[in-house]
């Protein structure tokens, strides 16, 4: 072998892994760089936006000074007060302990009121055609829980407001709407 053979493989050799290389260098400058702008945008998702955190925390809706009070003025126990139907009715519920003292509370002829002092409305009890009001209207009896559904037209009592139940001398004040 002369120097010359030598030389020319040696060159080949070196031309292929250089043209291997520049084969390589070149597909990589070949592909279209992307900038930033020509990036596909994902959507991100957005998360509503809450008011208020939810809290597990439940106000005493009756305080057991109030509770005995009730119970000894007016023989009553479990005053509760709750919106239904949507919120179009407002029920006001309890049970009785001595019929004797509650006697007022079932009386037809005294008009029963719900008051919210915080959004200044006075809510009645409906009386239908067919139906008449939607109040319970029988002899009271120990231990029966009664009930009376106020309207709520416009909503404007919700769950949480303070509200105050008057059936004639009879006042409940403070209880929370559930």
């Amino acid at each position: 072998m002369n120097w010359k053979s030598s030389l020319l493989r040696f060159s080949i050799a070196n031309l292929k892994i250089a043209t291997l290389a520049a084969s390589l260098a070149g597909s990589a400058l070949i592909l279209p760089a992307q900038s930033p702008a020509d990036a596909p945008v994902k959507p991100i998702p957005v998360k509503p936006t809450r008011t208020s955190t939810p809290t597990h925390y439940r106000p005493n809706p009756f305080p057991k000074r109030a509770q005995s009070y009730y119970g000894l003025v007016w023989g009553l126990d479990s005053l509760s007060v709750k919106a239904v139907e949507s919120g179009a009715l407002i029920r006001f519920s309890y049970r009785v302990l001595d019929p004797e003292k509650a006697k007022t509370l079932n009386d037809k002829k005294i008009d029963a009121f719900l008051d919210s002092p915080s959004e200044n409305v006075r809510l009645s009890i409906p009386s239908l055609e067919k139906v008449g009001q939607l109040r319970q209207a029988t002899t009271e009896e120990s231990g029966k829980a009664y009930w009376m559904a106020f309207s709520n037209p416009r909503r404007t009592v919700k769950r949480g407001d303070h509200v105050n139940v008057v059936i004639g001398k009879f006042h409940a004040n403070g209880l929370i709407v559930e």
